[in-house]
Formats: C-alpha cells, sequence, structure tokens
C-alpha cells in the first residue's frame, strides 16, 4: 500500500533553534496517527509545514506521491488535505447548517455563482455531513449560541465537506471537559473507518491518545524520539525520560 502522506527529512529552524530537525514519517489510508511531545517540541511547527503555512529549510511532504514543498496553502488544500485548528473558527452569525454549506460552495467552486442563492445551495449534503457529526438535530440554530463542544463537531463537518485525503487537526480537544474530549475522538475515529480518511493529530490529553491513535509519534526538542503502537510507547524509557524524568506518566492512559 502506497502511502497517503510521505514526510521525509523535514527540517525548519528559527535562528539557532531547530524547530523540527530530520523528522520523517508516512500515514497509510485511514490511519489514525497521534503526534505528541512536550510544549516546544516542534508539533505546531511540523503541522504548519505539512499544509504550507510555513516553509521549510529542508525535506520533503508529499501527499499521494505529489511533492507539497513550494504550493501554497490553498493549492495543498485544494489537493486534499484538511485541518481543523486550536480555536474554532466559524461565522457566528450563520446556521450551522449555512456554515456547512459555505464550505460545500467553496469545494464546488461556486463562491462567485451570482445567480443561485447560496441558502438553497448544497442543503442535503450539509445535512448529510451534520448527521454524520451529530448535529443535524441542531441545524438552524445561529453558531454564536452553540456550546464550545458543539462548535468543535461543526469544525469537523466543515473541514469533511471539502473530501480531505488526509485531515490534520491541531490540538482538536482543547479547551473541552475530558467527557466532551473522549466524545469528540470517539466520534473522529469512527468517521476515520467509515470514509477511510487518514488523519494526523496533536494532543495533549494522554488518555485521548491512547485510547484512539493507531500509531504515535513523539518528538522532543524537534526530533523524533519514539515512534509506535500504545503499548510501545508507554513502555519506551526514552519517551517516559522526557516526560516525567524516568517515571510513568502514560500508566492507566487510554485504560477504562
Amino acid at each position: 500500500m502506497s502511502a497517503v502522506l510521505a514526510v521525509d527529512a523535514l527540517a525548519k529552524s528559527f535562528g539557532g533553534v531547530h524547530a523540527v530537525d530530520d523528522v520523517s514519517f508516512s500515514l497509510d489510508k485511514g490511519e489514525f496517527l497521534a503526534l505528541i511531545g512536550p510544549n516546544g517540541a516542534g508539533k505546531t511547527t511540523c503541522f504548519n509545514m505539512l499544509n504550507g503555512y510555513l516553509k521549510p529549510d529542508g525535506g520533503s511532504v508529499k501527499l499521494n506521491g505529489r511533492e507539497l514543498i513550494g504550493l501554497p496553502p490553498r493549492r495543498i488544500w485544494r489537493l486534499g488535505v484538511g485541518r481543523t485548528f486550536q480555536i474554532t473558527a466559524t461565522f457566528l452569525s450563520m446556521t450551522v447548517r449555512e456554515n456547512v454549506q459555505m464550505a460545500l460552495i467553496s469545494h464546488h467552486r461556486r463562491i462567485y455563482d451570482l445567480f443561485s442563492r447560496a441558502t438553497r445551495l448544497y442543503v442535503d449534503e450539509a445535512m448529510a455531513l451534520l448527521d454524520l457529526v451529530s448535529m443535524s438535530e441542531q441545524a438552524e440554530r445561529p453558531c454564536s449560541e452553540l456550546a464550545y463542544g458543539d462548535l468543535k463537531r461543526l469544525e469537523l463537518a466543515i473541514a469533511l465537506a471539502h473530501e480531505p485525503d488526509l485531515l490534520l487537526m491541531d490540538e482538536p480537544t482543547a479547551g473541552m471537559a475530558p467527557s466532551e474530549r473522549i466524545a469528540l475522538m470517539a466520534l473522529t475515529a469512527g468517521i476515520v473507518e467509515k470514509r477511510g480518511v487518514s488523519v494526523v493529530f496533536t494532543e495533549h490529553d494522554m488518555d485521548v491518545v491512547f485510547a484512539h491513535a493507531h500509531r504515535i509519534l513523539v518528538l522532543n526538542r524537534g526530533q523524533l524520539i519514539a515512534e509506535g503502537t500504545g503499548d510501545q510507547i508507554r513502555k519506551n524509557p526514552l519517551v517516559q525520560e522526557v516526560y516525567l524524568g524516568g517515571g510513568s506518566v502514560f500508566e492507566g492512559a487510554g485504560h477504562a
């Protein structure tokens, strides 16, 4: 099976600081990959290079065999890379359904269609996406009235409107209550399995990581120090040293 995403020797420095240093990994279709590490490990910098927001100093990022380095973010998005952010970005004055419709209108390149009313376009498709994220019952509510967890689910529907092959999720559960975190990632994991979307996500909540990630990458000071399943990462002495000076920070994480 050829990789959906292939990252090779990715590097980025700021002055004398190597924020990302010779990082390589791949991602298969339908794989749910967690990228973890202490604060300042280089996770967000790595993310910003994957979708073109930041130009690397060296290395390669290929989506389905096509080189992405040098392409602008919008072009990369068009090729099939979606992203959700730590802070949700929706049109608060619009309804839930209208937000998803706007994403679909953009995806189908009808932003400048002057002859059709936007509210009538892709209604069924928008409702299907809202049903996928368990938000259809709130379709006509203004986004300004939504709870934070519901906004996160809406953001996921908006990202899926562009039919991405690869979805980047930067701390998707930030600011959420523990029960909401587990619910959102369980929902995302189900969508990954159902649709075959490949996901790379960063996360500080180890319960979320170990409960749902198929594979885990660990960054420290810009370098990839470990890669493997949850059990392999739990037992890795270098990872334990980085997180808690040799203590068992992961004990019990991901278990009921």
